[in-house]
């Protein structure tokens, strides 16, 4: 019902009271009934979209959350050992390269520093899983860099160093062979040794390269393979 609609008829048929009558009180009353009614639909369709907006920003706390938590995949989660992969041909000092590993849905990212250290990482987020880029011209190292909430992260280590992010980057294992290509061999979960991951990946797989590493009952399985 709009406000310029004409009363009902009164009952038994007979028109309504017309204007200048003793009810036109109750004309004005009806319409201010409605004016109210019109102002408390646009005070819910408010409420409504404020509530889309809590709603979406609930679901990305809990994405964060279930992120921090390990509800979701986190890079570097796999036990196994993953296939290696060639990163690139040649990755020269101060440049960085984007791939995959160690899966198809794992973004990372290789990065030659200027004094020609081989540093990887995963290049997805751990505040809320948006992609981390490379910028070469943030300091001596450059800088890991996620644009969605400004984290910032040591292109040397992968720990934190600004914005919201809650742990470092996983890191990326590469090997550079001698003919200068550049390899992807394992991974580590956020904040693991090294030493512990590679254990934990080439203990199975391959126990020869564990005994080398030094992993605990490494030495002790590649007798009993022999044997």
């Amino acid at each position: 019902m709009s406000v310029t609609e004409q009363p009902a008829p009164a009952p038994g048929g007979e028109p309504g009271p017309g204007p200048g009558s003793a009810s036109d009180t109750g004309v004005d009353a009806a319409a201010e009934q409605l004016r109210d009614r019109i102002s408390a639909d646009s005070l819910t369709t408010r409420r409504d979209y404020l509530r889309i907006v809590a709603t979406v920003s609930g679901g990305l706390a809990i994405g964060g959350v279930g992120v921090a938590a390990g509800i979701l995949h986190r890079h570097g989660d796999a036990e196994k050992l993953p296939t290696a992969k060639k990163v690139a041909d040649l990755l020269p000092p101060g440049e960085s390269v984007a791939f995959r590993f160690p899966g198809d849905e794992d973004r990372a990212v290789a990065v030659r520093l200027k004094d020609g250290s081989l540093v990887g990482y995963s290049a997805v987020c751990t505040h809320l899983a948006c992609a981390v880029l490379w910028r070469g011209d943030r300091g001596a190292d450059g800088e890991l860099y996620c644009p969605c909430h400004e984290g910032v992260f040591d292109a040397r280590t992968g720990e934190v160093t600004a914005g919201p992010p809650p742990r470092p980057l996983p890191k990326v294992f590469l090997t550079e062979e001698v003919d200068g290509s550049v390899w992807a061999v394992a991974t580590a979960r956020s904040g693991e040794p090294a030493k512990e991951a590679l254990c934990r990946q080439f203990g199975d797989a391959r126990p020869e390269m564990a005994a080398r590493l030094g992993c605990p009952g490494a030495a002790r399985a590649t007798e009993s393979r022999r044997t």
